[in-house]
């Protein structure tokens, strides 16, 4: 018997979320948070900026391929899309966006409300490429990839006061105001025929270049506070995830560790090929 473990079989995958799964949405629309210059993309195919924030591909493009659908997936805002690009899916997400819509508003990215209405067009667009019971076949056997988090925590609660303000200034509290944005969120997909979605937690936020800085008495070490405040909502989101596919019936939802990996390349960047 192989030990190798089986590759899923999905019919296409489709991602939400903010910069970290932006494959060029943002080169379409009017922002600052932009990614369509150098040194954006030197590692890319073709060593040109494509409007990932990246120097080469993201990790929903690795995953794609990994799952034999397609080497990158590209933008849905793309006005040159095939009907072959379309039916393996696309990305809907925006550098600067969040599950909350105020960090969108600030950004000036696509919110995570926008990005569902381009879902259901793109889901209209599919019904007129394969038909209906085609198009609830694909979207049953599709991957939802959501990204995204981190920026709500940096813009409304640690550099901007807003939703500090709002919450008290108990980030427990905004924590879950995110969870139950996000849990509306699935529902909303499921009820529109997904079923499968692997959803990420954020990363150590207080090792961003940004965050250190913004913290002076931190010594260029890693804001610990902030990073205790992004594994707390990690635990919650892990606890949220099966809570939410009991209530949808077929439903898999599956947690992805973004927290872990990146604390790694921080901590052992020699075993990465990195240095500092």
């Amino acid at each position: 018997m192989s030990n190798t473990l089986a590759i899923p079989k999905f019919s296409s995958i489709l991602v939400f979320g903010d910069s970290l799964v932006d494959t060029g949405n943002n080169n379409y629309i009017q922002t600052h948070s932009r990614a369509d210059h150098a040194p954006y993309g030197k590692d890319f195919p073709g060593h040109v900026p494509t409007g990932r924030f990246s120097n080469g591909k993201l990790f929903t493009d690795f995953l794609a391929s990994q799952l034999n659908l397609k080497d990158i997936v590209p933008p849905y805002l793309d006005p040159n899309l095939s009907p072959e690009e379309l039916l393996t899916g696309v990305s809907f997400a925006s550098g600067g966006s969040g599950i909350d819509e105020l960090t969108s508003t600030i950004s000036l990215s696509i919110p995570l409300s926008k990005q569902v209405e381009n879902f259901k067009a793109y889901v209209l667009k599919l019904n007129q490429i394969v038909g209906e019971n085609q198009t609830q076949q694909i979207l049953r056997d599709a991957l939802v990839v959501f990204c995204a988090g981190q920026n709500d925590l940096i813009v409304n609660f640690y550099d901007l006061s807003g939703r500090r303000l709002m919450f008290g200034d108990n980030i427990s509290k905004y924590e879950d105001y995110l969870l139950d944005k996000l849990q509306i969120f699935i529902e909303d997909l499921y009820h529109h025929g997904c079923r499968n979605f692997g959803v990420a937690g954020i990363g150590s936020i207080g090792c961003m270049p940004s965050q250190i800085t913004a913290m002076l008495e931190s010594n260029g070490q890693c804001v610990m506070d902030e990073n205790n405040d992004c594994m707390q909502y990690n635990q919650k989101l892990m606890q949220r995830l099966p809570q939410i596919q009991n209530m949808l019936p077929a439903s898999r939802l599956v947690y992805v560790d973004m927290y872990t990996p990146l604390l790694n390349l921080i901590n052992n960047p020699e075993k990465y090929g990195e240095e500092y």
